[in-house]
């Protein structure tokens, strides 16, 4: 995996805001909690976790998708850790107290712009994927998406007749990211694919014209690319070990980033990291909180575990521990620790816990 070089640890105790949400949320979020244990223990990083409410959760105690208690205890974080929101029981609520809102005013009250979703295919899953194992070696990708901007949080209108979604950017939104963008490709392999729709889209021109006025004046070592969405979708499944880091708005963000994730085959696999402009973030597994599965003890917990890993080293400093973790979780796809959205008799989420535990308290012998 091609990881940023994070300076050591400055100090040894964080706070971290822990909000489990609804749906698997709240059972990834307890895997988690158990593995942070471990950290704790083994490795002498204090993480304090202030378990708050958000989403469906947080309305129905509250009436509010994210409480002010909540964002007082985000304001006092070091980070933040995200379960799932949502679900069908909040499904005919007003729009205000739906749970996903209160995702969207978390990402805007604390700048979370920068959207990170790192899809990397491991030997031992390549059987898992709808891909043949040839097109997946070597795949280890970066998408990096604007979260703050463009339709999502537009003007939208709606009536009788015709309804409106309005997407629009600033020069300053778009410069941030792409400085983001520029300064994590350096650290890998140097190469951004910028994604949009400027054959059609005025808002993609601008992304155009600004990214590569960026990259010219401020990161003339990048080897920028230009991809319109569609053939980028394309692509990323007929030649994925071709890119490096991916660049793109809001919208195209998000559906590219959830196609992706058929590369490492289950959207269980896959962690996030929205940041701001330090090192402070928000950190949530993509696979949301699949109510159909909440409450069987059977959700996949490598997602959260792998955001937990993200945690650790952007915005906690301890490289060397979210190394170790990582290689816990790899250890256990070698040895087929596995779920049940991956094999048809697959392990509980209380066992991958277990396994993910056992192997990491081993490897901090070794650091």
């Amino acid at each position: 995996m091609k990881t940023p070089a994070v300076p050591k640890a400055l100090k040894k105790s964080y706070r971290v805001a822990a909000l489990p949400g609804d749906g698997v949320g709240v059972e990834v979020y307890a895997a988690a909690k158990e593995v942070l244990a471990v950290i704790r223990q083994q490795f002498s990083v204090e993480i304090h976790l202030d378990e708050q409410l958000i989403g469906g959760a947080a309305v129905d105690a509250t009436g509010d998708p994210l409480p002010p208690a909540t964002i007082a205890a985000c304001r006092k974080a070091d980070a933040i850790l995200l379960g799932a929101v949502g679900g069908p029981k909040w499904d005919s609520n007003a729009a205000a107290q739906r749970p996903e809102k209160g995702l969207l005013r978390i990402r805007s009250e604390f700048g979370l712009f920068c959207n990170l979703r790192p899809v990397v295919t491991h030997p031992a899953l390549h059987q898992f994927s709808p891909l043949k194992a040839e097109k997946l070696a070597g795949v280890d990708l970066l998408i990096v998406r604007e979260l703050t901007g463009g339709i999502y949080f537009g003007e939208r209108r709606r009536d009788a007749e015709s309804a409106h979604d309005v997407c629009s950017y600033s020069r300053a939104e778009i410069e941030r990211v792409t400085r983001k963008a520029c300064q994590l490709a350096l650290q890998r392999d140097g190469r951004i694919t910028q994604v949009d729709k400027a054959n059609v889209l005025e808002t993609s021109r601008l992304w155009r014209e600004v990214v590569a006025r960026v990259v010219a004046e401020e990161f003339p070592a990048i080897k920028l690319d230009n991809m319109l969405v569609d053939s980028a979708a394309m692509h990323l499944l007929t030649r994925p070990g071709d890119f490096d880091v991916l660049l793109t708005e809001n919208l195209f963000g998000d559906i590219l980033s959830d196609e992706a994730s058929m590369l490492c085959g289950s959207m269980g696999l896959l962690p996030s990291a929205s940041l701001r402009q330090d090192h402070f973030g928000l950190y949530e597994p993509v696979h949301g909180s699949a109510p159909d599965i909440a409450g069987k003890g059977i959700a996949n917990p490598y997602a959260m575990f792998l955001s937990v890993a993200l945690m650790l080293r952007y915005s906690l400093s301890c490289p060397e521990v979210a190394d170790a973790l990582e290689q816990s979780i790899f250890h256990c796809w070698e040895n087929g620790v596995l779920t049940r959205d991956l094999v048809k008799d697959g392990c509980t989420t209380a066992q991958v816990t277990a396994a993910v535990c056992e192997r990491l308290a081993a490897a901090h012998q070794h650091l």
